[in-house]
């Protein structure tokens, strides 16, 4: 049955705000008939930002008020980057569908420099991921990494104040805000092997309301499905968090499915990587057997390390 309103809890900022209403256009497009509206929020990741996310408690930060609003039934459905989305959902919320992959890479940002490679010693590039950070490192052992929050705007500001010389972003946010012309190139995988899930929309609901399975069913890519749920397996198989570089990229091609991961120390010194391939129908199964090549040369170590580390 087509529900007759539908509430839409979305943080604030311009681009989860540019989310819920992609997501609000597509169900109003389904069911001309419904209601769907948007509730606004601020959240705990949103308000501390003088902090890196794997200090603070994690990506789990951006959504909990927003499960909270689920949970007491202020809203029916909430949007969120996937990438921001904890590899393991607190009880009694479900992810009822994850929509088509926008760009799942990251962009290099700079009003100097076309490329990482132009960079000259000691420049300053700013991010917020130890991911990006553990690859820069690896790569551009020149380079000066220094941390990076706010959203997509408040970081556009600090580059053009001079604070930084370069910035990394997802490209997918640059794109979806419609500022494509601040992305001076789209880094490759092999620069920046991308986050779980990155550049895909998840909604969650309350796990007991069943009633809107159907609803939001047609919102469901099933190829982005079963990428995203290989990189997720893979991440919740190492207990990856934010406070770990971890990667993980999942592409298909003719029903198989190829799954890369890394894991790194923040300072560069050390990445481990790994690649698998698997029908379509074992996404779950193929993000573990990345995940256990991976154990099996050294990541569970190397990540025991660094939590230690902290």
């Amino acid at each position: 049955m087509t529900p007759s309103k539908l509430i839409i809890a979305s943080r604030e900022s311009a681009l989860a705000m540019w989310q819920a209403e992609h997501i609000q256009a597509r169900l109003q497009a389904l069911y001309p008939e419904c209601d769907v509206q948007i509730l606004g929020m601020t959240t705990r990741g949103d308000q501390i930002l003088d902090k890196t996310l794997s200090k603070i408690g994690g990506k789990g930060l951006f959504i909990k008020e927003l499960e909270q609003a689920l949970q007491e039934g202020r809203a029916d459905l909430a949007v969120h980057s996937i990438k921001d989305v904890p590899m393991d959902l607190p009880q009694g919320f479900a992810l009822a569908a994850i929509g088509e992959r926008a760009s799942p890479f990251d962009a290099f940002v700079s009003n100097h420099y076309a490329r990482l490679e132009d960079l000259p010693p000691r420049a300053v590039v700013g991010t917020s991921s130890l991911r990006r950070e553990a690859q820069l490192r690896a790569r551009y052992p020149h380079l000066e990494i220094k941390p990076l929050r706010g959203n997509v705007q408040t970081r556009l500001g600090k580059l053009d104040k001079g604070e930084y010389d370069a910035i990394i972003l997802a490209a997918a946010g640059l794109q979806r805000l419609g500022l494509d012309e601040r992305i001076r190139v789209i880094l490759s995988p092999i620069d920046s092997l991308p986050a779980a899930g990155q550049g895909a929309l998840g909604i969650e609901i309350a796990a007991q309301r069943y009633d809107l399975l159907e609803a939001l069913n047609p919102l469901n890519h099933a190829v982005t499905n079963a990428c995203v749920s290989a990189e997720r397996a893979l991440a919740r198989a190492l207990d990856g968090s934010c406070q770990v570089p971890l990667a993980a990229y999942c592409t298909e091609e003719a029903g198989l499915l190829t799954l890369r991961g890394l894991v790194g120390h923040p300072d560069g010194s050390i990445l481990l990587q790994a690649e698998a391939q698997a029908p379509l129908a074992y996404a779950d199964a193929l993000g573990r057997a990345v995940a256990k090549k991976l154990a099996d040369d050294g990541a569970v170590e190397l990540i025991q390390s660094i939590l230690a580390e902290q």
